[in-house]
């Protein structure tokens, strides 16, 4: 147990109504979770507003709130009152677990694609090194050998900080982890300390939330802004906003690039569907990676891993021995020949380049579908975008579901079909049901042809007004494969 007073002893702007001494069991966001003992923090969050919920908080025995508005609170309740609830969940979050990140050498990657395989690529090459590792991710959150689902890319402060706690606790030194731009802005990393901050790209996304893309570049600035003098930034130079993130940065900067002059440097010299021979730090060897964008991800774990002292040697000789992550390029055949890949690309940008990807290697004498959808209650504007990528890029075209969350699917495919042209119009076919897209896709496909199935990569379900059904790419299209041989 902590005080009040003990918790608070480092954070951040605040003036305290009643008893700073008094003890705090536990700390929490949600009033639903409220034990007696604990402190109870009102967030204003995007969908609803944690001070409507302060005399619920108390009712179940929170001795103490913190809120930025301070009216109607039980008299004798311990009251932090401060301006951003949210900068101060980070802050308290820490302070309560004795701040762990101070404990583990934090490495944080941000960016619109390529996060999660940046870091389980370095949690799987430093486990490999022997180190004790965690992992928070898209795909799921490791500490030590413990697995745990994931439910969002970045916890909240409350979260990050207990399973950062976690970690310490069980003897990792190290935590590679995804940086959301939503968690930059909402500032559930605030409070955590940083070794090593990467920026692998930025493209089209999240401006249902962001608004605009100057808005969107901001967040992910922000994460660099705040790293300390002794840490050090690696960012992608061939972004064009990769020099923006780092202006101002007072950590040690670092770049890496294929295709500009930088600290870290890599040259494709060839590639299958299998895996590429990539010549980086000097040095040739063969990856289990494929594409330009796994290219990027492997130069940015090479120098992440360089400048964490790791011996260069050392570096290439595990990294060739890593196999893709889930959901990301993944590679299936079924017995008739047809080739499937899985990606979780929901992005323009990532759709074009995984697309890039596939033609670069084709033979071009076998048909290239893409079956591909656009999630529910998400950034419209992308939507007639992904559309004209996937035609570009594939010789057949499937439109279907993804996530269509509380959106009618149907809707979603209208906008996704404003960005077919004319002249594509006959390789396209909408299908609604994605695992009927999926069946048909097989069904026209002949031996060596390709299916790339698009935007669901890792994940196990497809929600759909609230509620998440089981569904699974890879899973579905193995069982069809069988059924239909």
């Amino acid at each position: 147990m902590k005080t009040l007073k003990s918790i608070l002893e480092n954070a951040f702007p605040y003036t305290v109504q009643g008893d700073e001494n008094i003890g705090i069991t536990g700390i929490t966001i949600d009033s639903r979770q409220v034990k007696p003992g604990f402190l109870f923090i009102a967030i204003r969050g995007t969908v609803t507003d944690g001070h409507q919920y302060i005399k619920t908080a108390v009712d179940l025995g929170a001795v103490a709130v913190c809120c930025e508005d301070a009216s109607g609170i039980t008299e004798g309740t311990s009251t932090v009152i401060t301006n951003d609830s949210a900068i101060a969940a980070g802050h308290i979050a820490s302070a309560f677990h004795d701040h762990p990140s101070r404990k583990l050498t934090m490495v944080g990657v941000t960016g619109t694609n390529g996060k999660t395989t940046v870091a389980t690529l370095l949690h799987s090459l430093f486990t490999n090194l022997g180190n004790k590792c965690g992992l928070l991710s898209t795909v799921e959150n490791i500490i030590g050998d413990t697995r745990i689902a994931a439910t969002h890319t970045t916890p909240d402060a409350i979260n990050l900080n207990a399973l950062l706690d976690k970690m310490v606790e069980e003897g990792c030194n190290y935590c590679f982890m995804e940086v959301s731009s939503h968690a930059i802005h909402q500032h559930r990393i605030t409070g955590l300390s940083f070794q090593l901050g990467i920026f692998t790209n930025i493209t089209h996304d999240h401006l249902d939330y962001h608004k605009t893309f100057e808005n969107y570049i901001k967040a992910k600035k922000a994460f660099f802004d705040h790293l300390d003098r002794d840490a050090f930034a690696l960012v992608n130079k061939d972004d064009r906003n990769g020099m923006v993130m780092i202006q101002n940065c007072k950590a040690s900067c670092f770049t890496y690039a294929l295709h500009s002059q930088a600290d870290f440097q890599a040259r494709i010299i060839e590639h299958d569907l299998r895996g590429m021979l990539l010549k980086i730090g000097g040095q040739e060897a063969w990856f289990q990676l494929v594409g330009k964008f796994n290219a990027y991800n492997l130069l940015a774990v090479y120098g992440s891993a360089f400048l964490l002292g790791v011996p260069e040697d050392e570096i290439i000789t595990e990294l060739s021995k890593l196999k893709p992550v889930s959901g990301r390029f993944e590679y299936l055949r079924n017995d008739n020949g047809v080739i499937a890949l899985i990606d979780y690309a929901h992005t323009p940008d990532a759709l074009l380049n995984v697309l890039e990807t596939i033609n670069a290697i084709r033979s071009k004498n076998e048909t290239l579908f893409t079956v591909v959808g656009c999630g529910g209650n998400r950034d419209h504007e992308k939507r007639p975008v992904m559309a004209n990528v996937a035609c570009v890029g594939s010789d057949r075209v499937i439109l279907t579901s993804d996530n269509p969350r509380n959106e009618n699917p149907e809707a979603i495919l209208a906008d996704m079909m404003t960005g077919v042209k004319a002249q594509d119009f006959k390789k396209v076919l909408k299908i609604t049901d994605r695992e009927e897209a999926i069946k048909t896709a097989i069904s026209m496909a002949n031996p060596n042809d390709i299916i790339l199935i698009a935007g669901k990569g890792h994940e196990t379900y497809q929600e759909i007004k609230g509620v998440r059904h089981p569904f699974d790419d890879r899973k579905v299209f193995s069982e069809l494969s069988k059924k239909m041989n």
